[in-house]
């Protein structure tokens, strides 16, 4: 049984609000870190925007999930072509954390550990307390990082709104469980 075999792809909501969510991904750490770092390559699988990595660096987020896959699949109701949001870095500790405001409302955190050739990636988004916001957030931070994994591993991605969408079904049955 390999590393993989154990970790489970979906996240778990805690009773404070945090979302947690792992991944396992063919290491190098470096090359993990570019990905959460460096725009060009993080608009592959989330979100554009420049930052400086020091402690109370503003920053924007761009995304543009149509673009992500092609096709992208058919986005939600309701979903626009661009979302825009200011972040701030918390913490920076190259290459095993990152820690950045969420609009103002929580944070999150990627940390990675080292497990043999892969690297354990472990997402914490903090203080979504709406409902919505978890059934909007679960299944974003899943479906991108199931973008992000396939990136790193040369695979073709799902279009990303079905994705999204299949995995919201699932998020909602499991978050009301």
């Amino acid at each position: 049984m390999s590393n993989a075999d154990t970790i489970d792809l979906y996240g778990t909501l805690a009773e404070d609000a945090t979302l947690t969510i792992r991944r396992l991904l063919p290491g190098p750490i470096d090359r993990i870190w570019s990905y959460l770092t460096d725009s060009d390559l993080r608009r592959q699988w989330l979100a554009a925007g420049e930052m400086d990595l020091v402690a109370d660096a503003p920053f924007t987020f761009t995304w543009r999930n149509s673009e992500l896959t092609d096709p992208p699949g058919t986005p939600p109701e309701g979903s626009t072509g661009e979302n825009i949001m200011e972040c701030r870095i918390v913490e920076v500790d190259p290459p095993k954390k990152l820690t950045f405001s969420w609009n103002g409302t929580g944070d999150v955190t990627f940390e990675m550990e080292p497990m043999g050739d892969e690297i354990l990636l472990t997402v914490t988004h903090r203080r979504i307390a709406e409902k919505t916001a978890q059934l909007a957030i679960g299944p974003g931070w899943h479906a991108h990082l199931d973008l992000l994994a396939g990136r790193l591993r040369g695979l073709e991605p799902e279009p990303f709104w079905d994705c999204w969408t299949r995995l919201r079904g699932d998020y909602a049955r499991r978050f009301s469980a």
